[in-house]
This record gives structure tokens, C-alpha cells and sequence, in this order.
């Protein structure tokens, strides 16, 4: 059935639609935001470990809407659960841990900072981080970001403080600090995505550790569900329509974008008419939306005519290693180790861009201190193993003795993850989802700096555990990947022969098509991509009020 026209169409609510909801939304424009998750209530986000990270409560099961995922081309696809974020009002968003770093310059001129690298598409931004700027200061004030800028060699340039003072941080934050100035390194003050004050009628964080993978019950966490989304609601422009799961994007005899077809949450296909069209649904499932919509103007799928849409995609590099230390052993030397403060909030990044490519590399990355999370059924899996070396019974239960007697550091490898021809989002007509929609076949092939820079970086990090005096460091990885840090698959240039979108995330060859979510970055940067994709979000909104009023 065919709907009433609006001004604006926008499918999915997380870090890039629901600024731009919110910016229509109080220009004056009619709205309608889809998306095709739930929309929580406060009530819903529960401390369930089983109903958040082991169901269906964020990430779709994979027997009902799989992702198919393959290591290089000739590779075998399997289903997967990667490379989803999450299907709810907010997105991603709702469960994240709420790391917000800022990309730095050197993030957009990386071509030209490194040149040419063999086996990578590696381009700049067609926009500086000048440009950027004031928006990363509306994003950080509209969602609510606490922290405290520090002099640092990579400190990007500020124009005013954080909105909020940083959290309340557990003693051992004293202790990293320490040991990086040992070194000669700096330890910094982590931003979050998370209220230290009450702000805006929103609570703030009452200190429960379970941030990442969890909804926040108090409004805290600076989700856009709790931030944006409402914001936008009150404007009375905005409809939001959640359980709708966009199908394609239709284009008109001149090739604009004329409506939205999408299955409503009684499975009713429906159809949207709309005079611009923006798609913000994560950077994998933004090009299987575009690659599935196809028509005689557009055969290869919506914005496609230069074969880009899917190519390009890029994740975040990934390492971590773990200090435990033993509570019986160690608690009258060190008392911090019963305080029960959850943040460490500590980052380093002192080997971000490396003078040189001695190492294999150029370009580094963020390293991010935290305890482990708490989730008691992921440590009772991680202690029990697997195969051969797998544990049960006693040797398993004096292993769970010994976890409840620690204190378990960590840190997190953001790094550089180069773009290459190998990595790429296709669609699958052999697979299709639980409304019959092909869905989005990716494939990756990793760049071997990727893998030199994240193992540098773990090696730096496990210099500050091992300063602290641990019982036991263990290297967890240094060849992972963040499938849900996504991006790249619809990337903006100033060129449309090697570019989707224009430099404001609008496709060359469809003048009322925009993209806002993280397909639109050349790179990925070596930080959690979230407030960028939000301050861009801001940024075209900016762009496209000015347009729509001009």
C-alpha cells in the first residue's frame, strides 16, 4: 500500500539517523524514521546475560537473518551472527560500551600521509577535520559525553571542554597512569558515551558495570535511544515506525528516489514515498539495501553505476591481552584491588602514527584499559575451553575458584584496518532471510600491515600490564577484527568515477539518496567509529536543511 509523501525518509534509528531525524525534525520537515527492531523501554533493559548476549534481544539469530562471512574469495561461506550490530530502536548504540574517541587530522589525508600502499584502496577524506569539528561539539553536547582533554602528541584540536567532567575511575587508573609515565608514554583520561551529571532531564550513571552488551535501565548511557531519538519524537515531525524492515529504495523514470518499500511489523508490504531518502543501516546492511534494489535504471542496485557500492569495506583492527592479578595474594598491598568501581578509563596513544615503517607499519592505533566484563556465563565458557584442552567437573570448578579470587585488566587493540579489493559486501540470491530478502555476503582479506601494526600495539600494552605486576599476562589476540565498527561500503570522494556519495554523503548519480552511517568513511581511523558517524550525521543534516529551505 502506498502511503502519504513525506519530506524525508529514513531507515534506521542508530548513530547516523537519528541526528539527521532529529535535525529535519526541528527544521520543520515531515519525518518518517524506519526501523526494523523494537523499540525498548527503559523496563526492558534488564542485567539478563542470557536474554541480552545469548537470544535475540539485539542481534538477530542466524538460522532466521544470517550474514554470510568467508575468509578471501576463495573461500567457503558460513552464517553468521557477525557484522550486525543491533536490530532496535537506537541501533548499536543501545549496547555499546560508549568509548568516544575523535578521529584525528592525519585520519583524513592518509593517502597522502602514507602514500601509496600496495594492496589497499586507501584514500582520503574529501572533507579535513577542520570541517568536522564543530559538529564532533554538537554531537558530544547533544548525546552527552563525559571526559577531560589532556595535552598528548596526538591530541586532535578542541574548541571547548567536554560537556560533562569524566566518570568516577577505579584506583588502578593511578596505577596505568604510573606505569606510562615510567615508559615515557602518556596515559589518557577515556571519553564516554555515559552521564557523570544528571544532564538534560537524563540520570546519570549509577556505576553498574555492565555497560557494553546491555541497555541502560537509568537513561545514562548516551544511546540515541535515550538522547536523539526522543528529542526528534518531540519535535512532532517525526514518526518513528519500528518492526519495519526497508525491502528496497524505488526510483522514478528520471532515476530519484521516489519511496521506501518495506514489510511493517504485521509483515504487510508497504510503500513510503518520500522526497529525499536517507539509509543509515550499518555499512554492510546499507549496501545489501542498495545492491537488492535494482531496476532498468539501476541493474546492479541503486547508486551502483560504478560497480563501488559494497567494495571498500572496512572493520576495526582488533588485539587484547588480560593481567590477572590474585585477590587473597595481593589485597593488603593492594587495597584497590576490592574496590568494586567499574571504569578504568584509561587509553594510550603514543604509537597512533609512527614516524617510520621500521616496524611493518605506519599507522597504529588506540590502546583501551577495562576490567573484564562481568558476564559470569562467558567467563564459566572462556575457563571451561574447547577441544582437547577443554575442561569439566573439578578441574573446571577449581578454575571458576581461582576466577572469583581475581581481578582481570585488560585492554583493547583499535587499529588501522586497511581497505582492500578483498574485502567487500555482495548479496546472496541462494540465501534469503526470514522475509525473503537476499542477504548481504561478505568477504574479507585482511592487509598484512593490519596485522603488524595490531601485534605491535598488544606488545606495547602488555609492557604497562607487565609494569603493574601481575600474577599472569595472556595474549588473547592479535589478528582479530570489530565486525561491529563497519564502514567504507558507500564511500564519499570528490570523484564519482571512485566514489558513491559527494563529500556531503549524498550518491553522485542519485540526487535525493543519502548515506549517513559509517559506509561513507575511507578509512575507518584506529578509534570506535560512533561519535564520528554521529558529528557526519549532524554535519549532512547541517547540509541538507540548507538545501531543502534554499
Amino acid at each position: 500500500m502506498s502511503l502519504p509523501e513525506v519530506d524525508v525518509c529514513i531507515i534506521g534509528s542508530g548513530a547516523g539517523g537519528a541526528p539527521m531525524a532529529l535535525e529535519l525534525g526541528r527544521a520543520g520537515f515531515k519525518v518518517v524514521l524506519l526501523e526494523k527492531g523494537r523499540h525498548y523501554r527503559p523496563q526492558d533493559f534488564i542485567h539478563d546475560e542470557i536474554l541480552n548476549s545469548r537470544r535475540n534481544f539485539f542481534m538477530p539469530l542466524p538460522w532466521e537473518e544470517p550474514h554470510l562471512v568467508r575468509q578471501g574469495a576463495k573461500g567457503r561461506y558460513e552464517r553468521s551472527t557477525a557484522a550486525w550490530t543491533a536490530n532496535c530502536v537506537g541501533g548499536g548504540t543501545v549496547h555499546m560500551s560508549g568509548f568516544f574517541y575523535r578521529l584525528k587530522p592525519v585520519d583524513f589525508r592518509l593517502r597522502s600521509t602514507l602514500g601509496a600502499i600496495p594492496g589497499s584502496t586507501v584514500a582520503d577524506w574529501p572533507i579535513s577535520y577542520e570541517e568536522l569539528a564543530p559538529f564532533y561539539d554538537r554531537a558530544e553536547a547533544e548525546l552527552g559525553v563525559s571526559g577531560e582533554a589532556v595535552p598528548h602528541p596526538f591530541a586532535e584540536p578542541r574548541s571547548s571542554p567536554y560537556p560533562l567532567p569524566p566518570l568516577d575511575v577505579h584506583p588502578v587508573a593511578g596505577e596505568i597512569d604510573k606505569a606510562c609515565k615510567g615508559l615515557g608514554w602518556h596515559s589518557l583520561p577515556t571519553a564516554r558515551g555515559i552521564l557523570s551529571r544528571p544532564y538534560r532531564g537524563r540520570a546519570p550513571c549509577s556505576y553498574c558495570a555492565l555497560c557494553g552488551s546491555y541497555g541502560c535501565e537509568m537513561g545514562a548511557k548516551s544511546s540515541t535511544h535515550a538522547s536523539l531519538i526522543p528529542a526528534a519524537l518531540a519535535t512532532g515531525n517525526v514518526e518513528l515506525r519500528p518492526g519495519c524492515m526497508a525491502r528496497t529504495v524505488e526510483v522514478d523514470k528520471q532515476g530519484r528516489a521516489k519511496s521506501v518499500v518495506y514489510l511493517d511489523a504485521n509483515g504487510v508490504a508497504q510503500e513510503q514515498p518520500a522526497k529525499v531518502v536517507v539509509v543509515s543501516c550499518t555499512a554492510v546492511e546499507s549496501a545489501r539495501l542498495l545492491l537488492n534494489s535494482t531496476s532498468s535504471r539501476f541493474p546492479r542496485g541503486l547508486a551502483n553505476g560504478s560497480g563501488l557500492v559494497g567494495k571498500n569495506l572496512i572493520f576495526s583492527s582488533f588485539g587484547e591481552s588480560h593481567a590477572t592479578f590474585r585477590v587473597s595474594k595481593h589485597a593488603e598491598a593492594r587495597p584497590w584491588l576490592k574496590d568494586p568501581s567499574p571504569f578504568v578509563n584509561r587509553s594510550v596513544q603514543d604509537f597512533y602514527l609512527l614516524p617510520d615503517a621500521r616496524f611493518g607499519f605506519r599507522k597504529g592505533g588506540t590502546l583501551g584499559f577495562m576490567w573484564t566484563h562481568p558476564n559470569p556465563i562467558h567467563a564459566a565458557v572462556g575457563l571451561a575451553g574447547t577441544g582437547r584442552t577443554a575442561v569439566f567437573g573439578k578441574a573446571l570448578k577449581d578454575r571458576m575458584r581461582d576466577y572469583r579470587d581475581s581481578r582481570i585488566l585488560q585492554f583493547e587493540v583499535y587499529a588501522e584496518y586497511l581497505p582492500t579489493p578483498g574485502s567487500y559486501v555482495s548479496v546472496s540470491d541462494e540465501v534469503k532471510d526470514k522475509y525473503g530478502i537476499p542477504v548481504a555476503a561478505i568477504t574479507v582479506e585482511r592487509h598484512p600491515m593490519d596485522l603488524a601494526a595490531t601485534r605491535f600495539l598488544v606488545e606495547r600494552g602488555e609492557e604497562i600490564l607487565l609494569r603493574l605486576d601481575p600474577d599472569d599476562v595472556r595474549r588473547v589476540s592479535t589478528s582479530g577484527e570489530t565486525t561491529i565498527l563497519q564502514h567504507g561500503t558507500c564511500r564519499f570522494g570528490n570523484d564519482a568515477a571512485t566514489s558513491v556519495l559527494d563529500k556531503h554523503c549524498r550518491a553522485h548519480e542519485v540526487p535525493n539518496l543519502y548515506v549517513v552511517d559509517g559506509s561513507f568513511m575511507p578509512t575507518g581511523g584506529s578509534v570506535p567509529s560512533t561519535l564520528t558517524i554521529t558529528a557526519n550525521s549532524f554535519r549532512v543534516a547541517h547540509h541538507l536543511v540548507r538545501s531543502l529551505k534554499g
